[in-house]
């Protein structure tokens, strides 16, 4: 005859089972998986409606359990004011250079957002009612990071025509190829080493998830991405800091001092290619396309810019002395052009409160939480990021805007103590 003990640990397992794929093929369905446009976008868009559908369907089943949802708001700036950002990217349908873009991008950020919502509330709801279960967000999206980097590095050695994408001329091979750009690849990397190091503090049996780490930092090798690889040794020397065993510091330090000149040079300096160092202090050529939206594209729509995810009136922005741009590569450059200063004042407050609400979680939350954080705000500064285009870093932002906006109540109402002495007796002590 099984125990209670026994049924709430194999209903515990299977909704971490759950929750991993469904997280898995949420960030999947931000790849370009097929060249054909319909079947990309069937995976995108009709995908990821199916996977936030899930994620509801996740959290009523732990309800249906037997659970009650004692969540409330200790934080309700940071998702106030990331649903006024929204709010206004709404309404900026209405001036938008390509309405139909905009409401495309807008959609799918409102759909990542009620994923991030369910999920992380399912997860609140469980650490109420089943205290010390092992289902961490840490684990889950380490694990997805893994799964996915691992694809990509079999996948380069299997068809490397499809897995790599040449860049400047055709003389550098960088991992990602069509399916995704090898920046986005390389910070997906970086947040997989930040949430798998918990998975060292945490298990006994270290080999396992040493060797995870180890394909994902290849594979972020293999991006060539300098942003991600700057992030990943931020978190690594931010976790050093963190521990007070002073063996395991030096023996870390030591490895990566090794590593760094290596990882300089091929990454950083491209093989010590002296031509790299000019590309390298424009940021690609960056700063100057920055500098001409601001003098140039800015001062045609100042107050509420050019509509959600828009940044010029044509298609491209392009200047005499620049590249054309469809996008900024910087994510506050981006709100600016999108939303105007309106926008980029609403943006600022909303990350402003959701990172003071970090200072009210329990340790190992806000270490977690800094640790996906530094890979994604670096990217932020170089690629889409937290405000730009639909990508899955949008979406791991959101999920740390909920992390620290939930609390859960340690005390049951007397309508709840009803309602589960009715449903579920063996959870009521």
């Amino acid at each position: 005859m099984p125990t209670n003990t026994n049924i709430h640990d194999a209903f515990l397992k299977k909704i971490n089972n759950y929750m991993f794929i469904i997280l898995l093929l949420m960030v999947a369905c931000f790849f370009t998986w097929s060249e054909n446009i319909n079947i990309t976008r069937a995976i995108k868009v009709v995908g990821r409606m199916g996977l936030m559908l899930s994620s509801i369907g996740i959290y009523y089943k732990i309800i249906r359990y037997g659970a009650v949802n004692t969540t409330s708001y200790k934080n309700t700036f940071s998702p106030l004011f990331y649903l006024g950002y929204l709010g206004l990217g709404f309404l900026s349908f209405m001036w938008s250079t390509n309405p139909g873009f905009s409401a495309l991008q807008w959609f799918m950020t409102f759909q990542s957002f009620v994923f991030a919502y369910f999920f992380i509330k399912s997860i609140k709801v469980l650490d109420a009612f089943f205290e010390g279960h092992n289902i961490r967000l840490y684990h889950l999206l380490g694990n997805t990071v893994f799964m996915l980097q691992l694809v990509f590095v079999v996948g380069m050695w299997i068809d490397p025509d499809t897995f790599f994408r040449l860049t400047n001329g055709g003389e550098e091979a960088r991992l990602g190829g069509v399916m995704m750009n090898p920046n986005e690849l390389g910070m997906l990397a970086g947040v997989g080493v930040a949430c798998l190091i918990f998975d060292l503090y945490r298990k006994k049996k270290k080999a396992w998830t040493i060797i995870k780490i180890l394909v994902i930092f290849y594979a972020l090798f293999m991006t060539g991405s300098r942003s991600s690889l700057i992030g990943v040794l931020i978190i690594i020397f931010f976790h050093i800091n963190q521990t007070k065993r002073q063996g395991l510091k030096m023996a870390i330090i030591g490895c990566v001092l090794m590593v760094i000149p290596f990882a300089v040079n091929q990454i950083i300096l491209k093989g010590g290619d002296k031509a790299r160092m000019e590309e390298i202090l424009t940021l690609t050529g960056r700063l100057p396309f920055w500098q001409a939206l601001i003098s140039e594209g800015l001062p045609r729509e100042p107050l509420l810019g050019f509509g959600y995810m828009r940044i010029d009136y044509k298609e491209f922005f392009q200047s005499v002395h620049t590249y054309p741009g469809k996008m900024t590569h910087n994510t506050f450059m981006q709100v600016l052009m999108n939303l105007g200063f309106v926008g980029l004042c609403i943006a600022l407050l909303q990350m402003f409160f959701t990172l003071r609400a970090f200072t009210t979680e329990n340790k190992e939350t806000r270490l977690m939480l800094i640790g996906i954080l530094i890979p994604i705000i670096i990217n932020s500064f170089t690629e889409f990021g937290i405000f730009g285009e639909s990508n899955y870093g949008i979406m791991f932002y959101q999920m740390i805007i909920f992390s620290v906006s939930f609390k859960n109540n340690p005390h049951l109402t007397s309508l709840q103590k009803l309602y589960l002495r009715k449903r579920r007796p063996d959870l009521v002590f």
